[in-house]
């Protein structure tokens, strides 16, 4: 009996011998680890876009024509005059889908049309005795914005409406056309000077923290009539809607964070410290 209880106890004593943890020898660690092992590891870190504003400025250059009902043979302008200001605000979507925001902002730009001249039959069609005309507006534009973003680079896209108001003419008489004095630079009473309409483009932008440069070619569709429809005829309707692309490019300013902890996450970490995070409300 004691022989077995011998060879038990000395059983048991193997078993918490080598159940003990392995003592690694002295230098072992520091040698697999060494500051030039380190410095070869690739460690990525995560992109996590804020909710963060920005304030833009931009230039862009419009081609504008005009949709005619009925239609007419007209070329397009490019008009270099489209200066703008924006306000970008982001926000995630459902608190967790990081791609969406608006935008709002106001503009100043120059558009219009110029019909083009029949050579054969000396001939160009005329409004107000003018062949061409230039229209100076200030639109408030009211955008969803939609953006993907990488480190240094992003993908927009912006689709939303806009109002404007039409606050200056110039007419151009061109080959075969007159213009009487006092509509040269005047709008007359069957003119329509409310505008309004959808705008929608794409663009990239790049980022160089606290600015980013934005790229975006946008495609502006007025719903704005330029004359009364029945200016001509009470029977027979005409329209005029314009149509614009403009292409542009803005600087934006950064007005919060982009990445990182803002200060209101830094502020909520630390009374967590303090106080816990059950006792925080």
């Amino acid at each position: 009996m004691k022989r077995f209880i011998h060879i038990i106890f000395l059983f048991l004593s193997f078993i918490g011998l080598h159940a003990q943890p392995r003592q690694l020898p002295k230098g072992l660690i520091e040698e697999k680890y060494t500051n030039e092992f380190l410095d070869t590891v690739d460690v990525k870190k995560k992109l996590e876009i804020n909710d963060y504003s920005m304030l833009g400025f931009t230039y862009g250059v419009n081609l504008s024509r005009v949709m005619w009902n009925p239609a007419q043979n007209q070329n397009m302008l490019i008009i270099p005059k489209n200066f703008g200001i924006s306000y970008t605000k982001y926000g995630k979507m459902f608190g967790y889908m990081p791609y969406f925001g608006f935008q709002i902002g106001i503009n100043y730009s120059q558009e219009g049309y110029e019909f083009e001249h029949n050579a054969d039959k000396n001939y160009t069609y005329t409004i107000e005795g003018a062949e061409k005309a230039i229209f100076d507006v200030v639109e408030v534009p009211v955008l969803m914005h939609c953006h993907y973003d990488l480190w240094n680079f992003k993908i927009i896209a912006n689709l939303g409406c806009y109002g404007g108001y039409r606050i200056g003419i110039h007419r151009y008489p061109g080959v075969t056309g007159y213009v009487r004095p006092e509509v040269e630079n005047s709008f007359v009473d069957t003119d329509r000077r409310l505008d309004y309409g959808l705008k929608g483009g794409f663009g990239f932008g790049l980022v160089f923290d606290p600015i980013e440069i934005h790229i975006m070619a946008t495609y502006k569709h007025s719903f704005g009539s330029l004359y009364e429809p029945d200016f001509y005829s009470e029977y027979y309707y005409r329209y005029a809607y314009p149509s614009n692309i403009v292409i542009s490019a803005g600087v934006q300013f950064h007005l919060s964070k982009r990445t990182g902890k803002t200060k209101a996450a830094l502020k909520q970490e630390a009374k967590e410290m303090v106080y816990g995070k059950n006792k925080i409300r």
